[in-house]
C-alpha cells in the first residue's frame, strides 16, 4: 500500500491506496508543536483501527506547505514505517509543464491538485481549493500550469475580523438563511460566505473567459468548498480527496521513472 500525506497550513490529510483506490483516509491537525513520536504514535492508532500496521506500507510521499513541520513528518516516516517519503516540488516528475515565473515558489498542494484534476478530468481545467487561503490554479489543454490566484482564506478571514474589532465574536461557518442577517452572528456569517461566494465566482468567471481556458473543467476541493454556491451555469466537480489522488499520480510517475533508472 502507499502512504499519501498532504500537509496543509491547518491539517494533515493522510491517504492509504491499495493499487489506484483510495483505501483509507484520515485528517488531523497540523501542530507544529507535535513531536514524531506522538505523529508516529498517531498514525499507528489510525493504522490500527482498520486492521493495519506499518509493514502494510510499501511507500511514501508527502506534499507540505509547512516547512517546519518537514523533518518531523519525514523522521516519523523513517523511524516508524521504515520508509523515506519522497516530497513533491516542481523538481520530482509530475506530468506538467510550470509556465510560472519561479516554479520553485509554487505550492506543493497546487501542484497535486493539478495534476489530480487534468488527469483525472482532462484539460483545460480551474481548480479552486477552498482551505486556509482560498487558491485558483489553471491547466489548459496541452497539461501547462499557466498560474492563477491566491485569496484569504474564508475561516481566516473570519478569524480576523475578531482580531481587529473587538465586539464582534467568533462564530460558526454555516450558510446563512437570508442574505440580511437578523443578528451579529447572522450578519457576520452572510458577509464572510457571501462575499466569498460572489469572490470566487467573480474569478472564475474572469478566469474561464481567457482563451486557453475556454469549456475548462471547474474542480472545486477543499474542506470550505462545501459553503460556496458556485455559479449555476458553470458546471463544478466537487473533489475533497483531489490532493490525496494528485500524491499518489506523482508517486507511480517517479517510480517508474527510478525502475527504468535502475535497469539502465
Amino acid at each position: 500500500m502507499t502512504l499519501v500525506m498532504d500537509i496543509g497550513n491547518t491539517n494533515i490529510k493522510l491517504g492509504l491506496f491499495e493499487g489506484s483506490t483510495l483505501a483509507q483516509s484520515w485528517r488531523v491537525s497540523a501542530s507544529k508543536s507535535r513531536t514524531a513520536d506522538e505523529l508516529g504514535v498517531m498514525v499507528g492508532n489510525l493504522f490500527a483501527s482498520v486492521g493495519l500496521t506499518f509493514r502494510d506500507v510499501d511507500g511514501v510521499i508527502m506534499a507540505s506547505v509547512q516547512p517546519a513541520l518537514n523533518y518531523t513528518v519525514e523522521h516519523a516516516c523513517e523511524y516508524y514505517i521504515g520508509k523515506k517519503p519522497l516530497v513533491v516540488n516542481t523538481f520530482a516528475d509530475t506530468g506538467l509543464k510550470f509556465l510560472y515565473t519561479n516554479p520553485e515558489e509554487l505550492g506543493a498542494d497546487r501542484i497535486v491538485n493539478a495534476i489530480a484534476a487534468f488527469r483525472e478530468y482532462g484539460g483545460p481545467c480551474v481548480i479552486v481549493d477552498c482551505g486556509t487561503a482560498t487558491t485558483f490554479s489553471a491547466v489548459n489543454s496541452e497539461g501547462e500550469f499557466l498560474g492563477g490566484a491566491i485569496a484569504p482564506g474564508i475561516k481566516a478571514s473570519a478569524d480576523a475580523m475578531t482580531d481587529v474589532a473587538s465586539k464582534l465574536p467568533k462564530i460558526e461557518l454555516i450558510k446563512p438563511k437570508n442574505i440580511i442577517g437578523k443578528s451579529t452572528i447572522s450578519n457576520m456569517q452572510s458577509g464572510v460566505i457571501n462575499g466569498f461566494t460572489g469572490l470566487i465566482n467573480h474569478i472564475l468567471s474572469e478566469m474561464l473567459n481567457e482563451p486557453s481556458l475556454k469549456g475548462a473543467a471547474v474542480i472545486a476541493t477543499g474542506g470550505l468548498s462545501e459553503l460556496v454556491d458556485f455559479d449555476g451555469r458553470v458546471k463544478v466537480i466537487k473533489d475533497r480527496a483531489l490532493s490525496l489522488k494528485g500524491l499518489k499520480i506523482i508517486y507511480d510517475l517517479n517510480s517508474e521513472r527510478n525502475n527504468k533508472i535502475d535497469k539502465e
